[in-house]
């Protein structure tokens, strides 16, 4: 492990370390890690996809304390290649369809070096201009693209933002709901306000909620039905207001997700908006995933009613190529934001923050300090345009739906929910009688597709993850991966078809024994009774 440089004393003399910012050393380990990560993204298909070491494992490895003296940039790569990298899950393998894509791109990495060079920190204005004033440009471009409603421009009056992730966007826009209302009813009330969202809504809301300071026994999971495809209905979002009031509670806040987490489920935004427009509640709209989709036309309605929502986020930096940390956060009413979380010491006082025409984005968000993300995603935008954005995203769907194809022809598996994006949810079906049925038992079900998961991320050839929907054990497959082609897809479902394959023929023979077992056990039972029955006749 190395530093900068180190400072010693020799003969009560100081020795002077180098400079921490020298532009030509700059720009010969620069050369040098471009190079580096260059090599990575070349061989990273060759990695197995999901890490294989154990806990604990890098602590073995490395020194127990740092560095006395200065080590070169060559050594510290080199202990990046034989240490990191081998505990590192690669989320930009070609063979990740795990959790949601982390997309990156040529355009994002290089904005992203860009922001990390200036290294501004742009809490308000005048602390950097352009910062601000390009991440106000570059969010109405952006909602442009999305076809949201004018409200929620800076040209509308509304405005976006960006943020760290959706979790920090839900917590800022909870944070704005809350003291909208307690400034009304008196902030003693703040035990009475009650948030809601759906039993597949991320539970980011839940540690939003609680940071800010909603009671637990106050956030409502309200249930969702398969033959809603797992969508939140307005007939319950309505039963549970009702209740709520009846109670003398506050209904506060409704989180509505479009492309939930589990199985992309999309909850029906006119509907619940209408709901909540009757007690005038705050609905979020959380598209984390597939609002990047939303671009293209085609998929345009999934967010339609979005025009009665007050706040609206997507991550970026999940289908949209831009890297983390990127989120698009937007709002028709900005001061709610910054009426809950502005500051204005006599240290950050300014000439321009006083004439009211400009943007302080440290008043729209948690921290004080913020980086100068729109410089990544204004690079994306410019170096690829709207028409290749969306064909790149039409093209994981189109993967996703030959998979999907894959899947529906083995009469061994099933498509659990229905495909709406890129995300395909499927299983196994569970073995009864030496054959796959769609009528075997819920628990053996659930525990053969935990077991084909296990194996299919233990060749390392493929990383998939799971989710539990309706009480159902279902396989994610994600596509989004920035260099997944579709012979990845191919090469993944092989794997998956090989690893089901064998647990099936073990699953045959284990109840083959079982079954042969079972016969013993009955031909014994009834030779006993027999020699019994034998005995009691010669004793009479």
């Amino acid at each position: 492990m190395g530093s900068l440089g180190d400072i010693t004393l020799e003969n009560n003399n100081v020795m002077c370390p180098p400079n921490p910012l020298d532009p030509e050393e700059f720009r010969r380990q620069g050369h040098m890690m471009v190079d580096f990560i260059a090599d990575y993204y070349h061989d990273v298909d060759k990695y197995p996809v999901l890490s294989q070491v154990s806990p604990g494992y890098l602590r073995d490895r490395l020194p127990d304390s740092a560095p006395n003296h200065a080590e070169p940039i060559e050594a510290i790569l080199q202990d990046v290649r034989n240490h990191i990298v081998p505990g590192i899950t690669h989320w930009q393998s070609p063979s990740y369809f795990a959790y949601f894509p982390s997309s990156g791109s040529v355009a994002g990495f290089l904005g992203e070096m860009l922001s990390v060079g200036f290294n501004v920190v742009g809490f308000n204005w005048m602390s950097s201009p352009a910062a601000t004033e390009l991440e106000t440009i570059v969010m109405d471009w952006l909602g442009k693209m999305l076809n949201l409603p004018k409200p929620f421009l800076f040209s509308g009056g509304g405005g976006g933002v960006l943020q760290g992730t959706t979790c920090e966007g839900i917590l800022c826009t909870v944070t704005a709901a809350r003291d909208k209302v307690l400034n009304k009813i008196g902030r003693d009330r703040i035990g009475d306000l009650v948030v809601y969202c759906s039993d597949q809504t991320h539970c980011a809301l839940k540690k939003a909620a609680q940071i800010a300071g909603i009671r637990p026994d106050n956030i409502r999971a309200l249930p969702t039905r398969q033959r809603d495809a797992f969508g939140l209905c307005p007939e319950t979002l309505g039963a549970a207001l009702a209740a709520d009031v009846a109670e003398g509670l506050v209904p506060l806040y409704l989180c509505a997700t479009v492309g939930t987490t589990s199985s992309t489920a999309v909850d029906p935004l006119r509907g619940l908006c209408e709901v909540a427009a009757e007690h005038d509640i705050w609905v979020h709209v959380d598209a984390a995933y597939a609002g990047s989709a939303c671009i293209c036309p085609e998929f345009r309605h999934f967010i339609d009613g979005v025009e009665s929502a007050s706040s609206f986020s997507f991550n970026a930096h999940k289908w949209f190529f831009t890297t983390l940390d990127c989120c698009c956060l937007w709002v028709k009413e900005p001061q709610h934001l910054v009426n809950a979380l502005s500051t204005n010491p006599e240290y950050l006082r300014n000439k321009a923050t006083e004439s009211k025409k400009v943007v302080d984005f440290k008043d729209w968000q948690i921290a004080l300090s913020r980086r100068f993300r729109a410089l990544k995603l204004w690079m994306v935008l410019r170096s690829y345009g709207v028409a290749n954005l969306r064909n790149f995203i039409r093209s994981h769907v189109n993967m996703a739906e030959l998979f999907e194809g894959f899947v529906a022809k083995d009469e061994r598996f099933e498509v659990v929910v229905p495909r709406n994006f890129a995300m395909v949810c499927f299983r196994l079906l569970p073995p009864l009688g030496g054959r796959s049925t769609r009528d075997g038992g819920l628990e053996t079900a659930n525990a053969v597709n935990k077991r084909l998961l296990d194996a299919v991320n233990a060749t390392g050839k493929v990383y998939i993850t799971h989710a539990v929907v309706g009480g159902v054990y279902i396989i994610r497959f994600a596509v989004g991966a920035s260099l997944t082609e579709e012979r990845h897809v191919r090469s993944a479902w092989s794997v998956v078809q090989e690893q089901a394959e064998a647990l099936l023929a073990e699953l045959e023979v284990q109840a083959a024994l079982q079954e042969k077992a079972e016969a013993g056990l009955t031909e014994f039972t009834v030779h006993a009774a027999m020699q019994e029955q034998a005995g009691q006749a010669v004793h009479a």
